[in-house]
């Protein structure tokens, strides 16, 4: 029984998933996944002022320390020159195989691999205007949120869902972009939770929203499971459009929508304008623990002043980072392979079995059950009783571990989350768990 316990505590309350795609992805061979360990034009990091006619500029100020930073950054500098050089003098060195002892060079592009940045823009932004340049290879959406707000600064105000990945917050709060923590509500000052029930359809009422700069938005959502709809998108983007706010749109569980929804936010007309979007591999291909992600950022959003953004947050990756691991990238491009596509869509298929079972299971004890159909996380509500209570519940009796909603926010109040990641043997141990508590 322990080791039911100790298995069942990582598989069902977490984002964590076990990396079942090996039995999936190990058919596709080592030659289809080597990445050179050396790119030609390195991108320059100096943040230069744009020249290009603009249409559309947001209200949001450019951080104004940013204007500060004097040339490039010393070692992406270097990697230019270092590249003109072998341009000159092309037999200075004879390999750039990342798979050779002669030939590893170590770091590589901190935007990310060109191959690897082509074939997700390819992969996942096709016929929607996102190309090759816009696309910033990282270790994960959750590293990028907190470099965004780097790129933001302290001064600008922020909107998130209630409730939502508790990543935004938290990062604000140490940006210092809000105020205190108030405890009567359960919220930071200075911070706007736009509300997302069961009464709006998890959708925030947004004549009741006041402007912000930043709007974090999450489809499908983390926690609830909800997917926003076309007409729902659309109504956000132009209420960005409206206020000149920024949209930060995190769509890293986009595989798992089985219908009409959109996938991405670029989707929407005029969304370019005003949006930019995290993703991740992590709940694609079993990659938690191996980090990678990324974060796409048109030519088209600018600054009120109308810098464009992505400039600044190149700076931001070239001196905040020193790019995604080689092998990391690697996997990547395996994934973003024909065979590694279709190896990511029977995992998410595996996934959302899962959460099929879990939905029945608590459908037939008679709870309200929210989510689970286009994310792997089941939403559940124990009307007049706090999260924690019934986390420590089942807990207690059941020896499962879930996430309580409260974590996400006042909002999230009287629900749980179950999560479909996990072995099935052991999702359908809790599954008997809980319906022998519940009964």
């Amino acid at each position: 029984m322990s080791v039911i316990h100790q298995s069942l505590s990582t598989s069902i309350s977490s984002s964590t998933s076990a990396f079942l795609g090996h039995r999936y992805l190990k058919s596709i061979k080592s030659s289809d996944v080597s990445i050179p360990g050396r790119i030609n034009g390195v991108v320059k990091c100096v943040a230069t002022p744009s020249t290009e006619k603009t249409v559309y500029k947001t209200t949001v100020s450019r951080n104004e320390n940013m204007g500060k930073l004097q040339a490039g950054y010393l070692f992406p500098e270097i990697a230019r020159r270092r590249a003109a050089h072998m341009l000159k003098y092309p037999d200075a060195q004879r390999s750039y195989a990342l798979s050779t002892v002669e030939g590893y060079t170590g770091y590589g592009a901190e935007q990310g691999e060109k191959q690897l940045r082509a074939s997700i823009a390819k992969t996942y932004y096709e016929n929607l205007g996102i190309e090759e340049d816009d696309i910033f290879v990282s270790d994960g959406a959750k590293s990028d949120i907190s470099r965004l707000q780097v790129l933001f600064g302290s001064k600008v105000t922020m909107a998130v869902q209630d409730p939502s990945y508790p990543a935004y917050v938290d990062s604000s709060v140490i940006l210092g972009q809000t105020g205190q923590f108030q405890k009567d509500v359960e919220k930071y000052g200075n911070i706007e939770y736009m509300k997302c029930t069961p009464e709006n359809g998890f959708f925030p009422d947004l004549s009741a929203v006041r402007r912000t700069d930043i709007i974090f938005f999450c489809s499908p959502n983390n926690p609830t499971g909800y997917a926003a709809s076309r007409e729902q998108l659309t109504r956000l983007v132009e209420f960005a459009k409206e206020n000149g706010s920024i949209i930060v749109y995190d769509s890293a569980y986009a595989m798992y929508v089985s219908d009409d929804n959109p996938r991405s936010i670029f989707e929407i007309p005029g969304a370019k304008e005003v949006s930019m979007e995290v993703s991740s591999f992590s709940k694609y291909a079993g990659f938690t623990g191996v980090r990678l992600g990324w974060t796409a950022i048109p030519k088209e959003l600018l600054y009120s002043d109308g810098f464009p953004v992505a400039k600044d947050f190149n700076r931001i990756v070239c001196t905040c980072f020193n790019g995604a691991s080689n092998i990391a990238q690697a996997g990547g491009l395996a994934c973003v392979s024909p065979e590694g596509i279709k190896a990511m869509h029977e995992v998410v298929g595996f996934y959302k079995e899962n959460t099929d079972i879990i939905v029945e299971t608590f459908n037939s004890l008679g709870f309200k059950v929210y989510g689970g159909k286009n994310a792997p996380y089941v939403w559940i509500h124990f009307p007049g009783q706090s999260s924690w209570e019934v986390f420590s519940e089942i807990l207690e009796k059941t020896h499962v571990v879930t996430t309580p909603g409260s974590g996400f926010g006042p909002g999230g109040e009287g629900f749980i989350r179950v999560s479909a990641f996990g072995h099935r043997e052991n999702v359908l141990e809790a599954c008997r768990r809980f319906k022998q508590l519940y009964k």
